[in-house]
């Protein structure tokens, strides 16, 4: 959206300093014509904001390659072998469809809980296999990612690394997290959105409408609802996430595809079961 003109360029920079791949790298423009964009690089123009989850369908429509890797545009690669590793993890492990490295702040290292994909999240240094995803830096395999329908673009903004996981997991395929690799990206607060709480219970609701079996959609909205009113103090807040859950529950999740309960036996083995 061209309103990062300082890190935008580093983050390039470091991206086209990768070694050990061959790169096909878009930039989406959100609503603008992209600026500061090196030579070589394609670019799309779209004429709105049609929120991240699509902006990325719309990336991945303009490249080729076998992996496609998702990039915020204020991350930054800090060591240029860092997509090699994360290919090779995914060409070496067939039913491997993402692989999402560790991200950290760049001025304090720290980890926060939300990039660490699995519940418990207390050592952001262990790997293994995950369930869900950090949707602006991670690698998925291109194969993968078509045949799951891509990002839910409807969502526009929150939660559409929940639903693509699932519907990643529910193909047969899993998803590692692989800390050793490590991306840099700036610690900020999601709740600086001025949108956050309403568009994270709406999508909430749409993505339990959208894949879970029908009696698993009540518990995972209650837990929701419980986790709601245990964290959240300011009325503000609570009075803008009621109205997303309401908002979720008029519609709008679109096409409904129903995860198998072989896979919610898969996502529970793995650590963590589609209601929490």
């Amino acid at each position: 959206m061209n309103d990062r003109p300082l890190e935008f360029p580093e983050a390039m920079a470091s991206l086209l300093a990768q070694q050990g791949v061959d790169l096909d790298v878009v930039v989406v423009g959100n609503g603008c014509v992209p600026a500061q964009v090196p030579a070589g690089v394609k670019t799309v123009a779209l004429a709105e904001n049609v929120g991240i989850p699509e902006g990325r369908n719309v990336g991945a429509q303009h490249v080729g390659g076998e992996l496609l890797f998702f990039f915020d545009n204020d991350a930054v690669l800090p060591d240029t072998d860092a997509l090699a590793r994360l290919a090779a993890a995914l060409l070496r492990e067939p039913g491997l469809a993402y692989a999402q490295p560790r991200i950290a702040d760049p001025k304090t290292g720290v980890t926060v809980r939300r990039w660490v994909p699995r519940l418990r999240a207390g050592d952001p240094t262990r790997p293994g296999i995950v369930t869900v995803m950090a949707e602006g830096v991670v690698m998925i395999r291109r194969s993968a990612f078509d045949a799951a329908g891509g990002w839910p673009g409807d969502f526009f903004l929150f939660h559409e690394g929940i639903d693509l996981a699932w519907r990643l997991w529910d193909q047969g395929g899993t998803g590692r997290y692989l800390p050793d690799i490590v991306v840099h990206h700036p610690a900020t607060n999601p709740a600086r959105h001025d949108r956050f709480y309403r568009l994270s219970a709406r999508n909430r609701v749409w993505l339990a409408r959208r894949n879970l079996p029908v009696p698993l959609i009540p518990f995972n909205l209650a837990t929701f609802v419980l986790l709601a009113l245990w964290r959240l103090r300011d009325k503000a807040a609570l009075r803008a996430t009621a109205a997303g859950f309401r908002e979720g529950l008029r519609g709008g999740h679109g096409r409904r595809a129903p995860m198998r309960w072989r896979t919610v036996a898969r996502l529970t083995r793995a650590g963590r079961p589609p209601i929490v």
